[in-house]
């Protein structure tokens, strides 16, 4: 399967698109991609942290939340490059520990020497290995691309099933990562609770949870089903690019007015622009081979310099 018509959907404003899919209800007015936001002015400063928010304040800030990211990111995407279900099964195993970067560079190769899971299955342990080590932690992933492709081949006739119950079957391959390829290589809707995806939700006061599958139930009963693929994507590119974990660029963030974290990061305009990072700071993305509609510049092989640099 080709990433063009996962982008199709991606694009779509109801269906999978919402919030990283699961965070916003209505479409906002489309806005020219990429075009910058000024950040919106937040003359109470933290204090309106302190105010009692019921539920259905909560659920409506949230999903207010999810409108703006949907203009602020009407691009957001996976950020793993892939061409097939296979390819993005296995680049979102190597995902872990690592940055999707690191995956989308190493993952060439990858393909070029083991295209389908028959192949992958019978490779010798040592050269998938020598092939994945910048990736990290290589010798277990290895043994899990090994695990799944034998699995996919003795079990699932060489091809990546489409349900949740048959995904997580798979060895190393848990919900968050059959969230990820049954959103976007399959269209069934999910919310892919990663690292950033949990970090902002709380930040955000959408949840308390810290267990990822609590936190995934949560969030979905805030938003429409429609909404989980893209709120996932939305919520995830925001973290990267304006809400980092140790210094969040708060005097850049145009969702500022909806946030009752403002004011943890950098609250100065001027010094918080100097935070942004990817697109939003002018620089390459994640992704070898981004969508047609991404702003920025796509990111470098191994060794190389990016396109347009």
């Amino acid at each position: 399967m080709s990433n063009k018509p996962v982008r199709a959907q991606a694009k779509g404003s109801a269906g999978v698109t919402g919030a990283q899919n699961s965070a916003v209800g209505e479409q906002a007015p489309e806005k020219a991609p990429g075009k910058p936001r000024k950040a919106a002015e937040r003359p109470q400063g933290k204090a309106s942290a302190k105010k009692t928010e019921s539920h259905l304040g909560m659920v409506r800030r949230a999903r207010r939340i999810n409108r703006e990211l949907a203009e602020i990111y009407p691009y957001a995407h996976p950020e793993l490059d892939f061409r097939n279900p296979f390819e993005l099964l296995v680049a979102t195993v190597l995902s872990a520990q690592t940055t999707d970067l690191r995956v989308n560079q190493t993952t060439p190769a990858l393909f070029a020497a083991y295209p389908t899971p028959e192949d992958m299955a019978a490779a010798v342990p040592e050269d998938l290995e020598e092939i994945i080590r910048p990736t990290g932690f290589f010798r277990a992933k290895a043994r899990s691309l090994l695990g799944l492709s034998q699995a996919l081949r003795d079990n699932f006739g060489g091809e990546v099933p489409g349900r949740m119950e048959d995904l997580v079957t798979l060895p190393g391959v848990g919900r968050k990562t059959a969230n990820v390829v049954l959103g976007n290589a399959f269209g069934v809707p999910g919310i892919t609770v990663d690292t950033h995806f949990g970090r902002l939700v709380r930040r955000w006061k959408w949840t308390e949870q810290e267990d990822p599958e609590k936190v995934e139930a949560e969030i979905c009963a805030i938003f429409p089903k429609s909404e989980w693929t893209m709120l996932s994507h939305r919520v995830v590119f925001h973290g990267r690019r304006i809400c980092h974990a140790r210094r969040p660029a708060c005097g850049a963030c145009p969702i500022a007015p909806l946030c009752p974290a403002y004011g943890e990061g950098e609250t100065d305009p001027e010094k918080a622009k100097k935070l942004l990072k990817y697109e939003k700071g002018g620089q390459p993305g994640q992704r070898l081979s981004p969508p047609p509609d991404y702003p920025g510049l796509p990111a470098a092989p191994l060794g190389g310099a990016p396109a347009g640099s």
